[in-house]
């Protein structure tokens, strides 16, 4: 088989109740075929070698058929923000609710939301992105003094793959979600992140920064671990 004539990505359905698609990804660098679930969008992705031909792809989709549903029906399930609803702020659950006025506003364990139902979503957004900025930034600006260090842009992404990042021209950025973990789960992130402007690598001495500005930072770590794919499941569409 011409490795030229095959396309590199392609979708095949697994036939059942319901169908599912599944991503075909040829790489030169796949020795075999991989399976891959992505827990926070659910897309499942074979990775297979380039000369691998697709009746042997889909032979092997239909052997780890089971698997596949199984862990599909196991993933979160996605959350819609709306008044009625519940949303994840601090590391606790708050109900919303339509109010009155032109801001957010937190009583109890309530979230009032101004708006009709339409906007309930995109204003809640809102409010957290702006609570998620005043938090982000004090604590930076704590573990960079602590550090004294000074660092460039601070930037707000609604990034899937990681909760922070740090350039080499020290400019941080963000997953503005961290605003619904526990707050010391989001100093975390930012410890580990200003961390990044003594050694930009996840070497034994960037890990002792990290416990210089965080002590015993293992619960926060691992909370990201198991509880984060719960921040991307709340959906502000």
């Amino acid at each position: 088989m011409n490795s030229a004539s095959i396309s590199m990505e392609q979708i095949v359905l697994l036939p059942g109740n319901p169908q599912i698609s599944v991503v075909l990804r040829r790489s030169k660098r796949s020795r075999r075929m991989s399976l891959r679930i992505s827990r926070i969008k659910g897309l499942v992705t074979l990775s297979l070698p380039i000369s691998c031909p697709i009746a042997q792809a889909k032979c092997f989709l239909i052997e780890k058929e089971s698997w596949i549903r199984e862990n599909l029906v196991a993933l979160p399930k996605n959350t819609p923000v709306c008044a009625g609803s519940q949303l994840l702020y601090k590391g606790e659950k708050f109900n919303i609710r339509m109010g009155d006025g032109k801001k957010v506003m937190q009583v109890g364990s309530v979230l009032t939301v101004p708006g009709p139902q339409s906007v309930i979503a995109s204003r809640a957004k809102v409010f957290l992105k702006f609570q998620a900025r005043q938090a982000l930034s004090a604590a930076t600006d704590h573990y960079a003094e602590a550090l004294g260090q000074s660092y460039g842009k601070l930037t707000l992404r609604d990034t899937i793959s990681r909760w922070g990042s740090c350039s080499t021209r020290g400019n941080i950025s963000y997953s503005w979600r961290l605003i619904m973990a526990p707050p010391d789960v989001l100093d975390y992130v930012c410890a580990h992140e200003v961390a990044h402007l003594v050694e930009m690598n996840h070497s034994a001495n960037f890990w002792s920064v990290v416990e210089q500005l965080f002590p015993n930072y293992d619960h926060q770590r691992t909370w990201l671990k198991v509880h984060g794919e719960v921040l991307h499941s709340y959906q502000f569409k």
